[in-house]
C-alpha cells in the first residue's frame, strides 16, 4: 500500500499509485442501458488514468485555475468525477460535489457558501445548474462536461503557495441541526488518512495485496464513495466500481459482471435484496465482505446466511470518516454493534452535561484523535461557521449527535440519533431546513418537523403544521407538498403531513417536539394524517 505522511498531497499519492500499480484497473462502471453515459460499461487502469489526469491538470491550469479556487461538480456518479477531482487537487483546487437532487435554492446556497469559481456540469444538468445560479447572488461560469473545449477564466487569481497535506481538497455539504447544509472542509491529509485507515483495518475487512474491486452504489457527493472507498482503493491498488445508484433489480447483475469483491451498503439495501426472489446469481458472486451501516438487527444474520458474506458494520461521518468498525471474527451480529475503539480514535459516552455515563447506559458519543492532537485526522471545520465548529468541539471532544451505549468490554452499539436530524435512506436531513421552507408559505402559521420510523427507509419526514386560517386539509396538504417538492430535494419533502390546531411551546415560545405526541402513540396512525410517501419520487428529468 502507498504510504502517506502528514505532508503528502493527493497529487503525490496518486502519482505514486500510478507508478506502482500501472496496468491494474483503477475506476469502473457497470453496463447500464438505463443511463445516459457509459451504457456499455467503463474501465480505466492506473497508467491511463494518470495520463488523463495530467491532461486535465494542464487544461485547468492553462485557463488560470489553481490553488485557492473551488469548482462545483455536478456529474452525477460518472467515474470521470474522480479524474477531474484528482486533476483539481493536484493543482490545489478544491472539489465541491453537488447533489443532483438539489433544487435551485439549494444549489444557490452551495454556490454562495463555497464561493465557487466554476461549475463543471454534465450536459443534461446545465438547465438545473443555471437555475441555481440565477437564484444565487454569484455569477458562476458553467463548463459543459460533454463539450469541454474551453473554460471561462476565474475572476480570482490563484494562490502562489505550496500545496501541502493541510490544503483543502473538498467541501462536502452535510445537514446539521440548524437549517441549511454546512460545508465540511476536508484536507488532502484528511482524505488520504481516511482511505489508509479503511484499507488497513484487517480481519474480516482485510484487503488483498493484488487489489480489490469495490462496488459502491452510493453517491459521489457523500463522503463514503468520494473519500473513504475511493482513497482506500487508490492507496491499495484497487478498483472503485462506481454504480450510478442502488437498484435491487440490477444489483446482482452489476456485482457479478464487474467482478466485485467488496460491496458498500446502507441499511435500506438489505431488506430490498432479501425481498427479491432467489436466483443463482446471488451466490455466484465473488464478494468477500460488505461494509456499511444501518442493517436492521433481525435481518443481519439472515442476509449473511442467504448471500454468503459478512456485513461489516461501521460508524463514521463526514467530519470523521476514519471509521469505527466491527470487523473481528467474533462480531455481535444483530445488536447494532459497530466496533470498539482503537488507537487513533478515542470515545466517551456522555449525558447532556458532557459527564460520562456508566457502561451500558445510552448517551451521546463524543470522539477525538487523542489528548495530544484532539482534531488530528478530522475535518478542518465548517466553512464560514466558526461558531458551529467550536460548538461541535466543545470541551475538546467532537460531539457526534449520535446516541450509543458501550458495553463493559468496550463494544459500542448504535441506539438512536438526535431527532433534529432525520435519517432517510442514508440521507441526513435537517428538520430545520424543511421547517424554514414550510414556514415561508402563506398557508403556514407554525410548523414542526420530526422523524418517524419507516420500515423500509429507516426514518421518514413528518411535518406538523398549524395553518394560518381555515382551509380544506387535503387541498392545503397538496399545496404544501408541491411547495416543498419545488424548493427541496425530493427526499426532504414531507412523507407525512398532519394539520394541528396548535403546537406545545415553552415560555419562550420554543416548540416542544417531544410533547406533540403522547408517548406510545404512533404519529403515523393519527386521524387526518396525509400520506405522501408514494409521491416522493426523483424528478426523472433531473435524474436522467
Amino acid at each position: 500500500m502507498i504510504s502517506i505522511e502528514q505532508s503528502t498531497t493527493i497529487g503525490d499519492a496518486f502519482a505514486l499509485a500510478a507508478a506502482q500499480y500501472g496496468s491494474r484497473p483503477f475506476l469502473a462502471a457497470p453496463q447500464g442501458e438505463h443511463r445516459s453515459y457509459h451504457r456499455d460499461g467503463y474501465e480505466i487502469d492506473y497508467a491511463t488514468a494518470a495520463r488523463e489526469v495530467s491532461r486535465l491538470r494542464d487544461f485547468y491550469s492553462a485557463h488560470g485555475y489553481g490553488h485557492g479556487h473551488r469548482i462545483a461538480v455536478l456529474l452525477d456518479n460518472r467515474p470521470e468525477h474522480f479524474l477531474h477531482k484528482l486533476a483539481m487537487n493536484t493543482l490545489g483546487i478544491s472539489c465541491v460535489p453537488v447533489n443532483p437532487d438539489y433544487r435551485a435554492n439549494e444549489i444557490a446556497h452551495l454556490l454562495q457558501n463555497s464561493d465557487a469559481d466554476l461549475a463543471l456540469v454534465a450536459g443534461e444538468r446545465i438547465e438545473q445548474m443555471s437555475a441555481g445560479i440565477d437564484a444565487s447572488a454569484r455569477a458562476v461560469p458553467i463548463a459543459n462536461f460533454d463539450d469541454l473545449q474551453t473554460l471561462a477564466h476565474p475572476q480570482r487569481s490563484r494562490i502562489d503557495t505550496a500545496i501541502t497535506g493541510a490544503t483543502e481538497a473538498s467541501v462536502l455539504y452535510t445537514s446539521g441541526t440548524t437549517g441549511r447544509p454546512k460545508g465540511c472542509l476536508l484536507s488532502h491529509h484528511y482524505e488520504l488518512e481516511s482511505g489508509a485507515w479503511y484499507a488497513s483495518r484487517g480481519h474480516l475487512a482485510a484487503f488483498h495485496p493484488e487489489g480489490e474491486r469495490l462496488y459502491n452504489p452510493l453517491p459521489v457527493y457523500h463522503v463514503n464513495s468520494s473519500v473513504m472507498s475511493f482513497q482506500a482503493m487508490m492507496l491499495s491498488g484497487g478498483c472503485q466500481i462506481q454504480a450510478d445508484r442502488f437498484a435491487p433489480s440490477r444489483w446482482w447483475d452489476e456485482v457479478c459482471q464487474t467482478r466485485a469483491s467488496i460491496i458498500h451498503y446502507l441499511g435500506i439495501i438489505v431488506p430490498l435484496l432479501l425481498g427479491l426472489p432467489e436466483t443463482a446469481q446471488e451466490r455466484a458472486h465473488g464478494i468477500r465482505f460488505g461494509i456499511g451501516a444501518g442493517v436492521e438487527p433481525q435481518l443481519h444474520a439472515e442476509f449473511e446466511r442467504r448471500f454468503g458474506f459478512p456485513l461489516v458494520e461501521v460508524w463514521g461521518m463526514t467530519e470523521m470518516v476514519r471509521v469505527i468498525i466491527d470487523n473481528e471474527p467474533l462480531r455481535q451480529v444483530g445488536t447494532r454493534a459497530f466496533g470498539r475503539v482503537t488507537p487513533g480514535i478515542e470515545v466517551r459516552v456522555v449525558d447532556e452535561r458532557d459527564v460520562d455515563v456508566p457502561a451500558g447506559t445510552p448517551g451521546e458519543m463524543v470522539i477525538r484523535h487523542s489528548a495530544e492532537i484532539p482534531r488530528g485526522a478530522f475535518f478542518s471545520g465548517y466553512l464560514k461557521d466558526e461558531e458551529a465548529t467550536a460548538n461541535a468541539w466543545r470541551g475538546g471532544w467532537f460531539h457526534t449527535g449520535d446516541t450509543v451505549r458501550q458495553d463493559p468490554d468496550g463494544m459500542l452499539h448504535f441506539v438512536d440519533r438526535k431527532k433534529n436530524i432525520i435519517r432517510r435512506s442514508g440521507e441526513n436531513i435537517a428538520a430545520a431546513e424543511i421547517e424554514a421552507v414550510l414556514q415561508a408559505h402563506d398557508l403556514v402559521k407554525q410548523v414542526a418537523v420530526l422523524a418517524v420510523p419507516d420500515e423500509l427507509r429507516e426514518e421518514e419526514v413528518y411535518a406538523c403544521v398549524v395553518l394560518a386560517g381555515p382551509h380544506d386539509a387535503r387541498a392545503a396538504g397538496e399545496t404544501l407538498f408541491a411547495h416543498c417538492h419545488r424548493e427541496l430535494a425530493y427526499f426532504k419533502t414531507p412523507g407525512w403531513l398532519l394539520f394541528v390546531d396548535s403546537l406545545p411551546t415553552t415560555g419562550t415560545q420554543k416548540i416542544q417536539k417531544q410533547q406533540i405526541f403522547t408517548e406510545g402513540i404512533d404519529p403515523r396512525t393519527r386521524d387526518g394524517v396525509l400520506d405522501f410517501r408514494n409521491r416522493k419520487k426523483r424528478d426523472q428529468a433531473r435524474s436522467a
